[in-house]
Parts: structure tokens; C-alpha cells; sequence
């Protein structure tokens, strides 16, 4: 079972971490917003993946880390988009 303070730190080391930072700079390549959230999912999916389990101490993944390195990586992707939108108006 996962505490609320598990999954807040879980959040905010998806925020300040790969999916959020990525997820931002790959929404502001772009100025479609599918492509945005495309591209922040896919960094969102991959990031667990890459940085998130270790195979030598057997420390599995959870659902739970993928769920929200996702959900972080689709809004992050999101908001690089509308500042892309937003700056190309000023």
C-alpha cells in the first residue's frame, strides 16, 4: 500500500525529475498539442524505465511510478506547448 507521502514524493520527483523537464522542452519543439503530449508520454513512459528500477538489487517498478511519470509527462508536454503558443503571440 502506498502512503500520501510516498505518492507525493513520487509526484515531485516526477515534476523535478526526467518527465517533467523533458516533457516541457519536447512540448515547446512543437506547436501541435497531440504531438506535445505524445512526446511528454513517451518521456513519461521511458523514464521509469531507464532511471526508475535496478536490476542487480531487484527493486521492481510500480504501476504507480508509471501512472504518474505518465500523467506528469502528458502535462508537462502540455504546458511546453502553451508556452510555445503563448510566446509566439507576444
Amino acid at each position: 500500500m502506498l502512503s500520501l507521502l510516498d505518492l507525493l514524493g513520487t509526484i515531485g520527483g516526477s515534476i523535478l525529475g526526467l518527465p517533467g523537464i523533458l516533457g516541457t522542452a519536447f512540448g515547446m519543439m512543437t506547436r501541435n498539442w497531440f504531438v506535445a503530449a505524445g512526446l511528454g508520454g513517451i518521456t513519461g513512459l521511458l523514464s521509469p524505465l531507464v532511471l526508475g528500477g535496478s536490476h542487480s538489487t531487484h527493486v521492481p517498478i510500480t504501476l504507480t511510478e508509471y501512472a504518474v511519470s505518465i500523467t506528469v509527462g502528458l502535462i508537462a508536454g502540455l504546458v511546453g506547448c502553451a508556452i510555445r503558443h503563448k510566446g509566439a503571440t507576444v
